[in-house]
């Protein structure tokens, strides 16, 4: 019977957590998202396109101006699945700096490094297979950390907050770029009633796959607001933490330096 009742107090006591609508213990959320983006992978830049109406590039075009990057600068970009973000600070950073793209799925970072491959950056980039929770750099190695779009699909963000201000260097920067919570109640509903009833059927009709793209309008809506993230940043211990709202805080650039 002893044994029986501490059976039940551990699988009681197992963590959850959410995959969209969904609670998945905690354990399994990384092979449900990894599912989700092998399936989009092939058709994710021309889904972002469609979805925002192309509007997502300004967002990143903001995010890199943010981040202050500067020639020779090293910059992460973590969960940089396509490149967008990569291939923007490869541009600014030149010959004389370096871009890490890293991607904890290998079916994204093979589409982003073939893409920016195929753009002529193959100087100052590298590609590593990597989970934000856990990243495989030293301590303050990058000037610039970035994380676009991804911080919302990670199951500890604690955890990664905390893994990517350790490999920031001394005065280097943390840069987020996330959907977020729009600030204006007729943005809110016209943006429920986008994300649900338009994007998952564009997902079916391009991709062919309506619940992928269902959950990540799900994801999004998961993730946390602006102050609520704003204060994760800073307990992270990251300092002069700040945002910018953007399309009505359909998206917004948090920002960090380590001290």
């Amino acid at each position: 019977m002893g044994f029986l009742n501490l059976t039940v107090k551990k699988f009681m006591a197992k963590k959850t957590t959410h995959f969209g609508y969904k609670t998945v213990p905690e354990e399994s959320k990384a092979s449900h998202v990894a599912s989700v983006f092998d399936s989009v992978a092939k058709n994710y830049d021309m889904m972002n396109d469609l979805m925002s109406g192309g509007i997502h590039r300004l967002w990143k075009h903001i995010t890199v101006e943010t981040s202050r990057v500067k020639s020779g600068h090293k910059v992460l970009d973590v969960a940089g699945g396509s490149g967008d973000l990569s291939a923007k600070f490869a541009k600014r950073v030149g010959n004389d700096g370096h871009v890490v793209l890293a991607d904890i799925n290998q079916s994204m970072l093979e589409v982003g490094r073939d893409r920016l491959i195929d753009k002529g950056f193959i100087q100052n980039i590298s590609y590593v297979l990597a989970d934000a929770q856990e990243l495989p750099f030293q301590d303050d190695s990058f000037d610039i950390v970035s994380i676009g779009f991804g911080l919302r699909n990670v199951t500890d963000k604690d955890c990664a907050l905390s893994s990517m201000r350790r490999v920031l260097k001394p005065g280097g920067k943390l840069v987020i770029l996330e959907f977020s919570k729009p600030y204006s109640d007729i943005i809110s509903k016209l943006y429920d009633e986008y994300s649900f009833k338009i994007i998952p059927k564009l997902g079916k009709l391009v991709a062919g796959d309506e619940d992928s793209y269902k959950y990540l309008a799900e994801s999004i809506r998961m993730h946390p607001d602006q102050e609520t993230l704003k204060q994760l940043v800073e307990n992270a211990g990251l300092v002069n933490v700040e945002y910018i709202n953007m399309s009505g805080g359909v998206a917004a650039v948090h920002m960090g330096v380590k001290p």
